[in-house]
């Protein structure tokens, strides 16, 4: 809104230039903002099962909400605001009338400081937006679109395109799961001491699975002691079941027992035993009718697994078999470790962000379907989002980041910002007809690559402190955030302009509706009088 303000004429009438500005933005703003409120919604969604991720979603959509009503509201406002204080040649900040540079001249240096502005006599001509004195537009006009542009660069930028899809690639195909707890804490902290620790030491163990008995089972029975034997087989194990059978069997005395038998062996003997006493935390007895012994109403069994390089992956195997075994065995038990709950997300985190960019792609179709918006606009937006979160995730692994939790927001996060920032320079370059791709190219980097620049600029001051934080979230977020701000950059400013030199959409003048006999021709003529006030004489 800023640059298309920056583009009007301070001489026009002030309800002229802030209708301007709504005709050439708010139908692109709104569309990003359904945009981001539609991915953002999809990730709230029962379709996500991670509540971090869902909570986040549910905040920031409201947060996008905020801001459009803001942005139609207060900062529109002040727009309006600001368009009468230049109409009055008053200052933006003071609000005092700036006086002619010749009266401004003959006051103290701190107050031309601080009151120091341009007449539009003085630095332009009367058909010229006053924004064109800016330093990065006047930069973009004068070098940067006849170079991107440039006939000899384009095969660069084609191969430079091609080396970013092919890394992204590599990457992608080298995704890992953000499955390690000691990336939820601080840096240098005991748990990130310990997790270093136990990696480059026992890192061919897995952690300790416990093995949970929730239900009241026939220990003393032969086939159950069997089938919890050979659960536990090829494991590391700490079992009581297990040291029992090799107590009785020592003492010449059958493992198939009565209940009653059974349970007053384990009581009395066995748990009363030095070695054996630490068992008794592991099991629960309940409690029977008067004289009769108790039952073992419940029991654990710890597990460790001796594992390979492949550490997560066969855990994740590991995982999947135990609790399909849980399904079908007669002894009702439940395995668990703290790990498990990265490793149970780990299969949803891959799929939520590929799932939401094609659900992204297919809205932004039907989107532009009933906004009536040139097709090719959206099919080009839509592989600029896929390309860029592409770019995203293929790039975040290479530089050591994981899919976690964090890492799922900002590829969600990614969509939005990426249509932030192409989507202007597609629209504007699609809306133009006749003269070159080349010429409509550079007019659109003029109009809107210079607000995505200036957006950059402003998202890279905002992530400097970000990654000064010590916290490894923090730095997960830092890393995909500047991934997703240099490839939407990326493609905004090199990538697209390039691309569209010479591929669809068609630049030919095409035909308007009513013909050329009905065209009119409208003449307008301007009288400024003191009061800088416009009034239009039109006549057709």
């Amino acid at each position: 809104m800023l640059s298309s303000w920056r583009r009007t004429r301070e001489d026009q009438h002030v309800k002229e230039r802030v209708a301007g500005v709504f005709e050439d933005v708010m139908l692109r703003f709104s569309g990003s903002t359904m945009l981001h409120l539609m991915t953002l919604g999809l990730a709230a969604s029962p379709l996500t099962n991670m509540e971090a991720v869902r909570l986040f979603c549910r905040t920031a959509a409201l947060a996008v909400t905020v801001s459009y009503v803001y942005t139609l509201s207060f900062y529109s406002s002040c727009l309006v605001f600001t368009g009468y204080l230049e109409t009055g040649y008053r200052h933006g900040c003071f609000c005092r009338r700036v006086p002619k540079p010749d009266r401004l001249d003959s006051k103290p240096a701190w107050y031309r400081c601080l009151m120091y502005t341009r007449y539009q006599d003085e630095t332009q001509t009367p058909n010229q937006p006053h924004g064109d004195s800016h330093l990065l537009l006047g930069c973009v006009r004068r070098c940067y679109g006849d170079w991107i542009t440039n006939t000899y660069v384009k095969p660069f930028v084609v191969l430079l395109y091609l080396v970013y899809i092919s890394f992204g690639l590599m990457g992608f195909l080298q995704v890992t799961q953000g499955s390690d707890p000691s990336a939820l804490v601080a840096m240098d902290t005991a748990t990130v001491l310990y997790a270093r620790a136990q990696q480059r030491y026992f890192s061919s163990y897995s952690p300790v699975i416990g093995f949970y008995i929730y239900e009241s089972a026939p220990y003393w029975n032969v086939s159950v002691q069997r089938d919890l034997l050979e659960y536990a087989k090829g494991f590391q194990r700490i079992s009581w079941l297990e040291s029992y059978l090799n107590y009785l069997s020592e003492r010449n005395q059958s493992t198939s027992q009565s209940r009653e038998n059974f349970t007053r062996t384990l009581r009395h003997s066995f748990l009363r035993e030095p070695q054996y006493a630490h068992f008794a935390d592991d099991i629960i007895f309940a409690e029977r009718g008067q004289g009769e012994e108790p039952d073992v109403a419940a029991s654990r069994v710890f597990l460790v697994a001796k594992t390979t390089e492949n550490k997560r992956e066969e855990m994740s195997v590991l995982l999947d078999t135990l609790r399909r075994l849980s399904l079908t065995s007669r002894v009702r038990f439940l395995i668990f470790n703290p790990s498990f709950v990265y490793l149970d997300r780990y299969a949803a985190a891959v799929s939520s962000p590929l799932r939401h960019s094609l659900l992204a792609v297919l809205f932004l179709l039907g989107l532009s379907s009933l906004a009536v918006v040139e097709p090719l606009v959206s099919v080009w937006l839509g592989l600029t989002l896929l390309s860029v979160q592409f770019g995203v995730l293929g790039f975040m692994t290479l530089w050591g980041v994981e899919l976690d939790c964090m890492s799922v927001l900002c590829l969600i996060s990614a969509l939005g910002h990426s249509a932030d920032c192409s989507g202007p320079l597609l629209c504007g370059f699609a809306s133009g007809r006749g003269e070159s791709r080349t010429r409509w190219v550079r007019v659109a980097l003029e109009r809107h690559g210079v607000p995505s620049l200036q957006t950059l600029i402003c998202y890279s001051a905002a992530l400097v402190p970000v990654g000064c934080i010590r916290s490894n979230l923090t730095h997960t977020m830092f890393r995909c955030l500047t991934l997703t701000a240099g490839c939407s950059v990326l493609h905004t400013l090199a990538f697209l302009p390039t691309l569209l030199t010479f591929l669809p959409p068609s630049k030919a003048r095409g035909h308007r509706p009513g013909g050329e006999g009905l065209r009119q021709e409208v003449e307008c003529v301007e009288m400024n009088d003191s009061t800088r006030v416009v009034d239009q004489i039109t006549t057709v």
